[in-house]
């Protein structure tokens, strides 16, 4: 390239830059030392542990690079761009395949006016939003609230298929979104589309006989809140299509709603969560069709209750939330479907001290207890389920800790 070309590309370059009204480089380092303890039982009561202890990522706030900026485009509007990266700090590792960076907290593209803003690319789902802000531990480390770890969020940081398989339950890829202008009294609210962009055939008789690939990955979704003063509450609800099979005609989806409510009375702030997961399974144009043992959509009820207490440069969270499971034929039931329904109960505590306005040092305990076939955890080694002397050991317990360091910049 001859350095006239070279020259020119720089000047453009510099030029587009300075269009912009503001690019910000941003991030958060979080590094934890966490140990997790997950203890079976087998009905002799034989016990049975398994754990671990390492430094992880994330243990207060999930670590991060990323880029966004603004251009006021004139008459109150902007454009803006957000590219944000999850990163594991303890391997200097990113969160794409293979280890390598991607934009895959957030990458989106976007114009807002009066009227709104219209957001395109990968975002948090609408549904995600109530779990996240209700929870004092904002769904990071050992303190992350059940309703989380059963939608598939696990501790540190990394998020598998949620209940029942939803790849949507904490962000979709090939959205639309649309929020509301921040003006309106105290209201707010999102909606989002995310298409699962599936390759259609004419004559329809052609389409490969694949399973999941024709409406699997669609998501549709939205919330709308309230707040004032200290209050805040917000409902949201969602669908998330998890499997089809298009010659047979079924379609497998996740419906999700949750509301959630936050009070701040300055000495104490109070957080308040209810959710209800569903899965169904529809035939064309009919109703939902009963699974194999009789039931129409399995599902997960969650509830949280939880709290922060300021105490001069720190902060007192603590949380209990339960999960139950109804109308399942999975996890570790004796009797799929004829036992007791399984149940998870939560109870955390931590406290963060903040050195300044972007370091802090904090520390987490976590214990949850599993009934009737329940296995969750707060993070670590799975369960043991092998059998032990002729008996084979079922989830009981969970605890584990997290000590750490976050820096913001």
């Amino acid at each position: 390239m001859n350095k006239g070309l070279i020259a020119m590309t720089v000047l453009a370059a510099s030029g587009a830059a300075s269009a912009q009204s503001s690019v910000t480089m941003f991030g958060v380092v979080d590094a934890t030392l966490s140990h997790y303890a997950n203890r079976s039982e087998t009905p002799l009561g034989v016990a049975v542990t398994t754990s671990s202890t390492g430094q992880n990522s994330g243990g207060y706030a999930s670590s991060r690079l990323g880029f966004r900026g603004t251009e006021d485009l004139g008459g109150g509007a902007a454009a803006g761009f957000w590219l944000e990266a999850g990163l594991l700090n303890d391997s200097g590792a990113g969160l794409g395949a293979g280890g390598g960076l991607a934009f895959n907290r957030r990458s989106t593209i976007s114009l807002s006016g009066v009227l709104g803003e219209i957001r395109l690319g990968r975002d948090y789902t609408p549904t995600f939003w109530n779990d996240a802000v209700a929870d004092p531990f904002t769904s990071n480390g050992v303190g992350i609230n059940l309703i989380a770890t059963a939608s598939g969020f696990n501790s540190p940081g990394q998020v598998a298929n949620g209940f029942q398989g939803n790849p949507n339950y904490l962000r979709a890829s090939n959205s639309v979104g649309y929020f509301l202008p921040p003006n309106l009294g105290g209201f707010y609210g999102q909606v989002m589309y995310a298409f699962n962009e599936a390759n259609k055939y004419d004559p329809g008789g052609l389409t490969p006989d694949v399973p999941n690939s024709q409406r699997a990955g669609r998501y549709v979704g939205g919330r709308f809140g309230y707040t004032k003063g200290p209050l805040d509450v917000a409902v949201a609800g969602g669908r998330s299509t998890i499997g089809d099979k298009f010659f047979a005609g079924t379609t497998s989806v996740i419906d999700i709603w949750n509301v959630a409510v936050t009070y701040d009375f300055d000495l104490v702030k109070l957080f308040g969560e209810y959710s209800n997961n569903k899965t169904k399974t529809f035939f064309s144009a009919i109703p939902p069709l009963p699974n194999a043992f009789g039931f129409t959509s399995p599902g997960a009820n969650g509830a949280l209750i939880g709290a922060t207490v300021p105490v001069g440069p720190g902060l007192i969270r603590v949380v209990y939330t339960e999960v139950k499971y109804n109308n399942v034929a999975a996890l570790n039931q004796v009797i799929p479907g004829l036992a007791p329904n399984p149940k998870s109960e939560k109870l955390a505590l931590g406290y963060v001290h903040n050195l300044s306005k972007r370091t802090a040092l904090y520390g987490t305990v976590a214990r949850i207890d599993n009934t009737n076939g329940a296995d969750l955890t707060v993070g670590g080694p799975a369960f043991y389920t092998k059998a032990v002397n002729g008996s084979v050991p079922v989830p009981h317990s969970s605890t584990g800790y997290d000590v750490g360091i976050r820096h913001v910049f």
